[in-house]
């Protein structure tokens, strides 16, 4: 709901209608709170912009503002879906030197190609050694920055688990949906000198950050097109949810005109 409680939208019989998170993206028109309105420039296309608004800016942010990925370091990422991705787009615009992706679909390391994934693990195939075994083997002894983008428990068990001794940073992005609580040793934390943090839309201030995305695709240098895997008309709204439940999409485009 906005900030005063109260609602825009009501039914046919008069009952308060919510806001999907603040911004009633699915309506044709809506009142959207100030701090939830950004300016972009007119040149930058509307299906594009609309990646910008969640998803996609959240693995980008991840990327740059909260691990501060930094030039020829390594990165593991745990699910290869849009948020995924997005953090793999962010590190290679950082300068990542291995970006590895690990996910039990092996389509998505084709996928993850073009967003800047270097190497891919399907942890289904490791045999009998660990998905953060696998990776410490890759990077020398474990990874410089490790997301979790699913929302497990156990994954971000093993994104902590594969980052580097001393300085391996991990982040997550995914909410845990059982709401199993994460048990990490102090020892970890302390005599390893890791860290891990959590990050909500990826730490990015929407009215300075969106902006700056904005102008990277309107100079070639952020891949958004690629995210966009399947358009439909308002009226199908249905068959995009299906397409979301059955892992078939990164993100769908939904046409309010057509």
């Amino acid at each position: 709901m906005p900030r005063d409680g109260s609602s825009r939208f009501k039914d046919k019989n008069g009952e308060n209608l919510h806001h999907t998170l603040r911004v009633s993206s699915f309506s044709e028109y809506t009142v959207v709170d100030v701090t939830h309105v950004v300016k972009m420039s007119p040149d930058l296309p509307i299906d594009k912009a609309s990646l910008l608004s969640c998803g996609v800016s959240t693995g980008l942010g991840a990327a740059w503002k909260v691990a501060e990925v930094k030039e020829g370091s390594t990165v593991a990422i745990f699910g290869l879906g849009a948020v995924g991705l997005a953090v793999a787009e962010g590190a290679r615009l950082r300068g990542a030197s291995k970006i590895i992706g690990v996910d039990l679909n092996p389509e998505k390391f084709e996928i993850g190609k073009k967003f800047g994934v270097t190497d891919f693990i399907n942890p289904t195939t490791c045999g009998e050694k660990s998905t953060s075994q696998v990776i410490k083997e890759m990077t020398d002894d474990g990874a410089d920055y490790c997301f979790e983008c699913i929302g497990l428990t156990s994954l971000m068990q093993d994104a902590f688990t594969s980052s580097r001794k001393d300085t391996g940073k991990t982040i997550l992005l995914g909410i845990e949906m059982h709401g199993t609580p994460l048990s990490i040793s102090p020892l970890e934390l302390v005599a390893a000198g890791k860290t891990i943090t959590g990050s909500m839309f990826g730490g990015v201030k929407a009215k300075v950050d969106i902006p700056i995305f904005a102008n990277q695709y309107l100079n070639n240098e952020l891949n958004l097109d690629g995210f966009i895997t399947h358009e439909v008309s308002f009226e199908d709204i249905n068959k995009a949810f299906d397409l979301l439940e059955t892992r078939k999409s990164l993100r769908c485009i939904i046409w309010m005109d057509k």
